[in-house]
C-alpha cells in the first residue's frame, strides 16, 4: 500500500504542467539591451519598437547551433512579409554582443535582416518566465567554437502595440522553422484585424 500511495504521489507531480512562459493577455516586459543589426551593436528597446506595431520577441538558445541557425534564416527570408504585415522582429540569446555581432551580419543565418538582442544574464528570458539551462560541457556550435554561455528556451511571443503578449508560439512539437511560420501566420492576422 504505502509503494502504491508512493507511486500516486510521484505521478501526480510529473503530471502537473510545467510553469508557462507568459501567455495571451500577459503584459509583456519591457526592456533595453544591447543588440546587434548587420554587425553592428546598438542599444534595442522594446518599447521604442512597439511605437512602430507589433514585436515578434523570439528567444532561442544560442547562435550558432542547428535550429537557431535554421530559425534565423527563416526570419530572415520571411522578413519583408513581417514588415509588409507592419511587425518587426528581434532574437533575445544569452550570447554575448561579439558573437551576435557576427551572427546578425552572417548572410546564411540573420543576414543584416533582424535584429538580434543580448541577454547575458538571463534577466530579460527570466523576466518572460523563460527557462534558462546550463549549455552541456564541452559542447560546441556548428563553428566548432565552445558554448560557455547558459541557453534560453525556444519560445517566440508576439506582442501588440499596446505592450500585451496577442499569443505564445513553442513548446515540444514546435519546429525552429514551424515557430516562423506560426509567428507570421498571427503577425497577418492581427494585419488583417487593424
Amino acid at each position: 500500500m504505502k509503494r502504491f500511495l508512493s507511486c500516486l504521489a510521484l505521478s501526480s507531480i510529473v503530471a502537473l504542467p510545467a510553469i508557462a512562459a507568459l501567455q495571451a493577455g500577459d503584459a509583456a516586459p519591457n526592456f533595453s539591451a544591447e543588440a546587434s543589426l548587420d554587425g553592428k551593436a546598438f542599444k534595442y528597446s522594446l518599447s521604442d519598437a512597439l511605437k512602430k506595431g507589433p514585436v515578434v520577441v523570439y528567444f532561442y538558445p544560442s547562435a550558432y547551433t542547428g535550429g537557431c541557425n535554421a530559425q534565423a534564416h527563416a526570419f530572415a527570408v520571411n522578413m519583408d512579409k513581417f514588415k509588409a504585415a507592419g511587425a518587426s522582429v528581434v532574437g533575445v540569446s544569452l550570447d554575448d554582443i561579439g558573437r551576435l555581432n557576427q551572427f546578425s551580419a552572417d548572410p546564411e543565418y540573420c543576414a543584416g535582416k533582424l535584429a538580434v538582442a543580448s541577454d547575458v544574464d538571463g534577466k530579460i528570458a527570466k523576466s518572460y518566465d523563460i527557462k534558462v539551462f546550463d549549455a552541456r560541457a564541452g559542447m560546441k556550435d556548428t563553428k566548432g567554437v565552445e558554448i560557455t554561455h547558459q541557453f534560453a528556451e525556444r519560445t517566440t511571443f508576439i506582442v501588440t502595440s499596446d505592450g500585451k503578449v496577442a499569443a505564445t508560439v513553442g513548446g515540444q512539437g514546435v519546429t525552429p522553422t514551424g515557430n516562423v511560420d506560426k509567428s507570421l501566420e498571427i503577425i497577418q492576422q492581427l494585419a488583417v484585424k487593424r
